[in-house]
């Protein structure tokens, strides 16, 4: 079977009504593959409702020549759950998705990363500090994820870039719809410097209900989440407490008792998030599992891992001096300035797991990242 096949054949199932990212999910599991999931739910089209069957029976080849259509265009991808660069981080997460699509560089989610929300409509104290935070935590090495929606969100993703750094958009409409229409070169910016990350078909229109959907992603992606300003009925709290569930750390910023968007941060902290005034007391949370992640990542490309179902050992202590893979890279790597995809020829390693051993010598402070997704050797 060729990859488009299989493509197509994810496709069908992706925009099949009523089957799902769980049943979709379940399915590969008791089948094998996307081909075999389809034959048997051509054969028992009563396992679906009427538009489901209708689908299964007969897709509309026009809307899969579009999807095709998108995925051929430079660094469009579908990244499906059994492959081995879709992020493990999401498999521990309720309802992971089956798919990503992603137009940008996928293997950005595979980095630890923090996520930065709040208020659409923020106020300038707090994109000042949406943007300080974004900044700082870039520079320290997690990389910031947010939903490109306006305010908090976009005040993060444009810091970041502006930083020299690589951010991640989860949105929730499909990756080729920019919503809200205003942030169209952001949209860019944040495609050719970082990755634009949904699990909605190409042609997918901004849905309420979708965006809830995509906060959990957004928790699930990263370590930790940062709310910066927040309603009681913020979104951004739907994000927080997601994360929460998942056992991920939660962070709040306070404010003013008296301003009404620093309400939803102090209901977080009286929940048992954590009070932060500065971005240093995020990273110094984050580390330990940014480093355990950044091991527990390359172990997994290393041993070839992939499909849904299949278990993550833990690695144990992990010592990057007795790795010999490290000490050569650091001896390729020199003292000046080297690109990300320079270090990938001089080595042989794989984009992924590359980024994971850089990001653990960032954090020993072995290396520094440079702007253009440079690094530098620091002792």
């Amino acid at each position: 079977m060729t990859d488009s096949d299989d493509l197509r054949d994810w496709l069908i199932l992706l925009r099949t009504p009523g089957l799902g990212a769980r049943r979709i999910r379940e399915g590969l599991v008791a089948r094998g593959d996307a081909a075999s999931l389809l034959r048997w739910l051509t054969r028992h089209a009563e396992a679906l409702d009427g538009e489901g069957r209708a689908w299964i029976e007969q897709p509309d080849e026009a809307v899969l020549a579009h999807d095709l259509a998108w995925l051929a265009g430079d660094d469009q991808r579908l990244l499906r759950c059994t492959e081995e660069d879709f992020p493990p981080q999401l498999e521990a997460i309720p309802d992971p998705p089956a798919a990503l699509f992603v137009k940008g560089d996928a293997s950005l989610l595979l980095r630890p990363q923090v996520a930065i929300v709040g208020a659409r409509r923020a106020q300038a104290p707090g994109l000042a500090n949406a943007r300080r935070f974004a900044a700082e935590l870039s520079a320290g090495g997690l990389l910031v994820t947010s939903g490109m929606a306006d305010g908090v969100d976009g005040a993060a993703h444009e810091a970041a870039l502006d930083a020299g750094q690589p951010t991640v958009a989860v949105i929730g409409t499909g990756p080729d719809r920019v919503y809200p229409r205003k942030h169209h070169a952001l949209a860019r910016r944040i495609a050719a410097h970082g990755a634009i990350v949904s699990e909605y078909p190409p042609g997918t229109a901004a849905l309420v209900h979708h965006f809830p959907q995509r906060n959990r992603i957004i928790a699930g992606l990263s370590l930790g989440v940062v709310v910066i300003e927040a309603g009681r009925r913020s979104g951004s709290l739907i994000t927080a407490r997601q994360a929460g569930e998942q056992g991920r750390d939660v962070f709040a910023l306070p404010g003013s008792i008296h301003n009404p968007l620093a309400e939803g941060c102090h209901a977080l902290i009286g929940e048992g998030a954590r009070l932060v005034q500065k971005p240093d007391e995020v990273l110094a949370t984050l580390a330990p599992a940014a480093l355990e992640l950044g091991a527990e990542l390359r172990a997994r490309l290393e041993r070839g891992e992939g499909p849904t179902g299949v278990g993550r050992r833990k690695t144990g202590p992990f010592d990057w001096r007795q790795d010999e893979e490290y000490r050569r890279l650091l001896d390729v790597m020199g003292y000046d300035p080297a690109s990300l995809d320079a270090l990938v020829d001089a080595t042989g390693i794989a984009p992924g797991a590359l980024s994971s051993m850089l990001l653990i010598l960032e954090l020993e402070g072995e290396i520094a990242a440079l702007s253009g997704n440079r690094y530098q050797r620091m002792v």
